[in-house]
């Protein structure tokens, strides 16, 4: 006899994706901060770029290392690291077409390296006669530098040497600032030497002189930044007060402020009047 036909195979149906049988991809997680970057060692000096989403970082052990930061849980990558330098790397700066990015070093070396790919294209080995401390790029051209014996440096790129040198502070230039024009070059220093206290440099970066010494505070000054669109400058000190001075008026504070920090360490302007310090107990304040 004939055989009993078998049943049509079922037809598989493509499932949409609104089907609850189905498990949704997870959506990458949008955080308001991006998530904390981590180094194998200590890091001496952070630096934002001025257009991107990179963060520049120098730490003890000399390394350099450069990332890209986003708000998406997961995205922070590292874009590459340089270990060019001997001893500790103390500052890092991006050039203001954020083209380049400088770095100085207890080995008294300044380095350039290209942000795109960390590649080294100018190196001044033996830069200062003590270790480095702090960069400023003050335009595409131009850059100071200061050094632990207090000795400041006016750079042009363009000559491959420096174009002003000065010696006016005898401890190490903590900070340094410059106003919009790139005329004037005003830096920070510790307590010690002559002084006795901190004191605020005031250099001409055209006329390529020094100006003036401020008189001195009380404790360290370890940070200095303009405020009220150049009308103003800051200076935080190891006491936990905000000097402040008028532009016109750099000789002696017309203002002071005492936090509850123990030190200020740090400072970073958000808004022409509203300043961020960062300070050894690990708060920032406002």
């Amino acid at each position: 006899g004939r055989g009993t036909p078998e049943p049509p195979a079922p037809v598989s149906r493509p499932r949409s994706p609104q089907d609850p049988s189905e498990p949704a991809a997870r959506e990458p997680r949008v955080r308001d901060t991006p998530e904390d970057i981590c180094l194998e060692a200590t890091a001496n000096a952070i630096a934002l770029h001025p257009a991107r989403p990179l963060l520049a970082a120098g730490d003890v052990d000399g390394d350099v290392y450069l990332y890209s930061y986003s708000c998406t849980e997961g995205e922070n990558r590292q874009v590459w690291s340089s270990g060019h330098h001997l001893k500790s790397c103390r500052d890092v700066a991006f050039s203001q077409d954020g083209q380049k990015l400088f770095t100085v070093s207890k080995d008294k070396s300044i380095h350039i390296l290209t942000v795109e790919e960390g590649r080294l294209v100018t190196r001044f080995p033996k830069a200062h006669g003590s270790a480095l401390n702090c960069v400023l790029p003050i335009d595409n051209h131009v850059f100071a530098t200061g050094d632990d014996g207090g000795a400041v440096k006016v750079w042009d790129l363009r000559k491959g040497d420096a174009i002003l040198e000065a010696r006016q502070q005898e401890e190490y230039i903590s900070a340094m600032t410059v106003d919009g024009n790139g005329k004037i070059l005003l830096t920070a220093r510790p307590v010690g030497g002559a002084f006795g206290d901190g004191t605020l440099g005031v250099f001409n970066v055209k006329r390529r002189r020094f100006d003036l010494l401020s008189e001195p505070q009380n404790g360290d000054l370890t940070s200095v930044v303009l405020m009220k669109r150049g009308r103003k400058v800051a200076c935080g000190s190891s006491e936990g007060t905000i000097y402040l001075f008028n532009w016109d008026g750099f000789g002696a504070a017309s203002d002071r402020f005492a936090l509850r920090a123990e030190t200020i360490d740090c400072m970073v302007p958000i808004t022409d009047s509203i300043v961020c310090v960062g300070s050894l107990d690990g708060v920032i304040r406002s």
